[in-house]
């Protein structure tokens, strides 16, 4: 279903965009994906973070960023029952922690970290806003995905701190691990081989699902946008990497 009123424990639940400008984040993400914006409360107690909306309801976020230096990107939030539970293992397995538990209004509490590679994500422990409320169909979100050099050590974190068991499979004959949550595909890794640039960091990927890939790319393209990745075919559907006009990376599928 595409229509979403909780998560399971384990299973990436929201998105957000870190943005050094949201009204323009706002303007190319609108018509590309079909999204509104709106505020969930006053800037005092959020921040500037805006709700992307598709019906109205919300499917990602955006804030302003705060830190000096930190680069414009999608964080991928992972549903907990106990975020400081949660906190707690990962120091244990090695991570580190970037944000401490914090309580957001009464929406929830949610915590940041970065695995042993480097990956940065956050952990999201629902109270009024349980995450995205429409995902795998266009217009929201629908995989993620972690870009790593050492799968060993990514499979040994994410097991120890969300129980996630890695599967391995080969489709369209290409390596491929795939996260799976109480018998349940809640994401995706892949391998950063020496075809990466060295600079290139591990990191988590954003999916969103569109109508036409191959027009999602023209289309940002046009509008200020990059296409890291041209369009091209994989067993699901068709992928196009792109980055928004402040850099922000992220892809588009048209699902079979």
């Amino acid at each position: 279903m595409s229509e979403k009123t909780s998560y399971a424990p384990g299973t990436p639940s929201w998105v957000d965009l870190a943005s050094p400008d949201v009204e323009a984040a706002a303007a190319f993400y609108g018509p590309l994906l079909g999204w509104t914006t709106r505020s969930p409360g006053p800037d005092d107690q959020t921040g500037g973070y805006r709700m992307f909306e598709l019906r109205g309801t919300p499917v990602a976020g955006v804030a302003p960023i705060m830190t000096p230096g930190h680069p414009p990107s999608w964080t991928t939030y992972i549903s907990v029952t106990d975020a400081d539970e949660t906190i707690a293992k990962v120091r244990a397995a090695g991570g580190d922690v970037i944000v401490e538990p914090m309580d957001i209004t009464t929406v929830g509490r949610m915590a940041a970290f970065a695995d042993p590679g480097g990956a940065v994500a956050a952990i999201w422990q629902p109270r009024d806003h349980i995450g995205a409320g429409i995902v795998n169909e266009p217009g929201s979100l629908c995989w993620n995905e972690l870009a790593c050099r050492d799968p060993k050590a990514a499979k040994a974190f994410y097991g120890a701190v969300f129980g996630w068991e890695a599967v391995e499979g080969t489709p369209g004959g290409q390596a491929y691990t795939t996260w799976r949550s109480g018998g349940a595909d809640v994401g995706g890794m892949i391998v950063m081989d020496a075809r990466w640039p060295a600079d290139v960091p591990a990191h988590w990927m954003t999916y969103f699902a569109v109508d036409d890939a191959d027009r999602a790319a023209e289309w940002a393209k046009a509008h200020g946008g990059t296409v890291t990745v041209e369009p091209f075919d994989i067993p699901v559907g068709r992928l196009a990497v792109l980055a928004d006009p402040h850099g922000a990376p992220f892809s588009v599928i048209t699902m079979n």
